[in-house]
């Protein structure tokens, strides 16, 4: 028996094991993988030290600041140089400067000069009337052609991997939603939050890039540690969830045999195409209009060289606009914003290809994949073609990034009504409440203080 089961070891299900058995709950975790983290696995080979999943998170919420606390000195919080405050645009033949200043704005040949001096009455345009419309149809409405293609296109690309005419921005971007109903504009509302007095807790969410000193994988060892392995069951498959009178059934199969555990909880964190299987007492139309959400395939390529002769890269790294037709959504540059991720005249890389405009590349073979890149390490990084990287190491995730689309209000309110019908059922993980790193943290905290 268990107080709690929790379907899913990534970064969700850990975090909410490890916060509820500080409130004296007993916890039983289940993870289909033989491996705890999920899509968060950190690699050291060579003196590289790169990620096979998410590469960096914001410090947007003070429950992340709090939880790196409550894992120490097992895990340390790492901020990142001040180079990931300089964001690369691809546009022709190289990157430029995203600009973050007024001079920069000005003479940056990323945008028209017509949505430059658009962009003055930014604060003096109405707001949208469309509770649907699409992140790209307010860019376009609010900011211009050229603001949509170079600035909001790649930033969804790199957050997302998804089509900003398909993400809706009250459900993917809430916070840029509401600063425009709210307060009529993206630049006023800034202004206004910025002024606005903040508590001591507040001041916790920097907003600061962020990583776990040594890589995300020894945060998800702290929380590990922490959970207690002997409560995690790896390699759990056939998991099924029933509600049985008052209590919960959750069956599931090891390589041992078959198991069954009861609980007064259950919290499921996978992904929307796993419900179905997971909770067969819920009628298939229903259960549908959750796992209909849509995933952007990913691969993810590490990329190591020992020696740049000379050449630098101080920058977060650099996003590609789908205007451009290139083969890569962006290259990150890890070496660059953290310590000792490659060797000391080295640097590490991380390209990412596919998404919601390019999921047939992430169909390619391993051998297309190294030549096509190897190719954009010429090409894009400037490497002369006598330098080749001395690491490639690919990673392929065909659920990486949900897509928050039209279809998400309907999930949610799915999500709502199922865990009102059925007490002690709660629908969490990525499907729900954002998709970021910081999301994650901030998710599991909140259900972990509930009643």
């Amino acid at each position: 028996m268990a107080d709690v089961v929790i379907i899913g070891a990534g970064v969700t299900g850990l975090t909410l094991a490890f916060r509820l058995m500080e409130k004296g709950k007993r916890v039983l975790i289940l993870e289909k993988n033989d491996w705890v983290g999920g899509q968060i696995r950190t690699f050291r080979e060579n003196g590289f030290i790169f990620e096979s999943g998410p590469n960096t998170g914001t410090v947007s919420c003070p429950e992340v600041a709090e939880l790196f606390s409550a894992l120490s000195p097992d895990c340390e919080l790492e901020i990142a140089d001040e180079n990931a405050n300089r964001r690369l645009i691809w546009k022709g033949d190289r990157f430029w400067d995203l600009p973050s200043g007024l001079i920069g704005g000005i003479t940056t040949p990323l945008f028209a000069f017509s949505d430059k001096l658009r962009l003055l009455g930014e604060p003096f345009r109405g707001k949208g009337q469309n509770p649907d419309e699409s992140v790209g149809e307010m860019a376009k409405r609010r900011l211009g052609k050229s603001f949509l293609n170079y600035a909001v296109d790649p930033f969804l690309g790199g957050i997302y991997a998804g089509d900003p005419m398909s993400l809706v921005t009250r459900y993917a971007l809430p916070k840029l939603y509401n600063l425009e109903q709210n307060y009529g504009s993206f630049i006023r509302g800034s202004i206004i939050k910025a002024r606005q007095p903040k508590t001591e807790r507040d001041r916790l969410a920097t907003k600061k890039i962020f990583s776990a000193v040594g890589g995300f994988g020894n945060l998800i060892s702290a929380l590990t540690k922490a959970a207690g392995k002997e409560n995690i069951v790896l390699s759990a498959t056939s998991v099924k969830i029933q509600p049985v009178e008052n209590h919960w059934q959750v069956t599931y199969s090891t390589p041992s045999g078959e198991h069954a555990v009861k609980a007064s909880k259950v919290i499921t964190t996978a992904g929307a195409y796993a419900l179905p299987q997971l909770l067969p007492f819920i009628d298939r139309e229903e259960i549908s209009k959750i796992a209909n959400l849509r995933y952007a395939p990913i691969v993810q390529i590490a990329v190591g060289i020992n020696d740049t002769h000379g050449r630098r890269f101080n920058a977060f790294g650099g996003l590609v606009p789908s205007c451009e037709k290139r083969k890569v959504l962006g290259i990150l540059f890890p070496s660059a914003c953290y310590r000792k991720r490659a060797p000391e005249n080295g640097a590490l890389f991380s390209f990412f290809i596919g998404g919601m405009k390019g999921s047939h590349l992430t169909r390619l073979s391993d051998d297309e994949l190294h030549e096509l890149t190897v190719e954009e390490f010429h090409t894009m990084l400037k490497f002369p073609k006598d330098i080749h990287p001395d690491l490639i190491r690919i990673f392929r995730h065909p659920y990486a990034i949900p897509q928050y689309e039209q279809s998400s209000g309907e999930r949610f309110s799915t999500i709502t009504r199922l865990q009102n019908r059925y007490p002690g059922l709660i629908l969490a993980g990525n499907i729900r409440d954002g998709i970021s790193m910081a999301d994650r943290i901030l998710q599991a905290t909140k259900i972990s203080s509930e009643r």
